[in-house]
């Protein structure tokens, strides 16, 4: 389940929603500019995902609402996180940047692995940066709030920078910027793991269809961008950086230190799909 599952059904029905969003659309929008207002604040990043945070706030406790923030699943999809950067390289003594770092889903099973290693985690939502830093109880590592699409970090310094569900929300323009300041603060030879939407697969359609297409003319729900392999060897082109490997997001191909349960009972051994379609880029 997603944030954004997770979100709708604290608000109004799907067939209310429909309603509304159709006079907003077709009536109430053009007369007043709404649809101006709100694309502008659906194409706003930091603001939606606060907003985010709250309504689950409003709702739940701050451990769960931190945790359901980033999607749910919180220890699984964390485990899963970790062991994709060790499969495409990670090792215990690495700089990692966690670009979008939320609540620290991934910061604290790498907290077990990094033992030699830093870590940097950047996000908008300051409560979720504040939950995350608790969590890992590492006080050698920084949590810092994410400034415009730069990341805070000195040239060639760091092992990998990963971008998971991260350019699913960010306009084409800003994820290519986001991805030419990881470049600048990867050392020759780091990678850049990132997670994307792929009309390709089913289940990113589904997204489209349930999340994307009943906003239209609401603009209460984070952008979900989708980006085709084809963009992104493009990018990777223009970036100069080498395209290591691009996996579709249904396929099993993570290879699991341990089994990865799930609270719906579900089991994962051996190998895992990671859900959202990954793409792994070397400087």
């Amino acid at each position: 389940m997603t944030c954004l599952t997770v979100v709708a059904r604290l608000q109004t029905p799907v067939s209310v929603r429909r309603i509304i969003n159709s006079i907003n659309y077709r009536l109430i929008g053009p007369l007043t500019g709404r649809d101006a207002r709100n694309w502008a604040s659906k194409t706003d990043y930091r603001k939606t995902h606060r907003r985010q945070f709250q309504i689950l706030r409003g709702a739940y406790s701050n451990d769960e609402a931190a945790k359901m923030a980033v999607g749910g699943e919180f220890e699984a999809i964390g485990a899963l996180l970790r062991e994709t950067l060790i499969h495409h390289g990670l090792q215990k003594d690495h700089y990692v940047i966690d670009v979008g770092c939320g609540s620290g889903r991934l910061a604290k099973p790498l907290s077990e692995y990094l033992t030699e290693g830093k870590y940097l985690g950047i996000d908008v939502v300051p409560q979720l940066i504040d939950y995350a830093r608790r969590i890992a109880g590492r006080p050698d590592w920084r949590f810092e709030m994410a400034q415009g699409l730069t990341i805070p970090e000195a040239d060639n310094n760091a092992d990998m920078v990963c971008f998971f569900s991260v350019l699913t929300h960010l306009l084409h323009e800003e994820s290519f910027v986001y991805l030419r300041e990881a470049k600048r603060v990867l050392k020759p030879g780091g990678k850049i793991v990132l997670s994307f939407l792929d009309f390709r697969i089913a289940g990113h359609w589904d997204i489209f269809q349930k999340n994307n297409l009943q906003d239209v003319g609401i603009g209460d729900q984070p952008l979900n961008v989708f980006i085709s392999t084809d963009m992104l060897r493009e990018w990777a082109k223009h970036l100069e950086l080498e395209v290591e490997v691009i996996k579709d997001g249904d396929e099993p191909y993570v290879p699991l230190s341990r089994p990865i349960e799930f609270e719906d009972g579900r089991v994962w051994n051996q190998l895992a799909p990671f859900g959202q379609s990954l793409c792994v880029l070397r400087k």
